[in-house]
């Protein structure tokens, strides 16, 4: 069993239509632009998550005063 599959998914989740995505008739080519585009889009999701931890912190010293 993978660690994935006793997560509970939405339906139409996009990661699971992703990680379900046949990579066989894909090109090296292909693959390597997969690739490059999963790995901006991870940093990408950093980036807002690290604003998104900037803003909470932001709030909590806000309303602790």
């Amino acid at each position: 069993m993978e660690p994935d599959e006793t997560l509970p998914r939405r339906a139409g989740d996009p990661l699971d239509t992703l990680a379900r995505f046949d990579l066989d008739p894909l090109s090296v080519e292909e693959l390597e632009a997969r690739i490059a585009a999963l790995e901006a889009e991870i940093e990408r999701t950093k980036r807002h998550l690290h604003r998104a931890v900037n803003h909470r912190a932001s709030a909590d010293a806000l309303f602790k005063r």
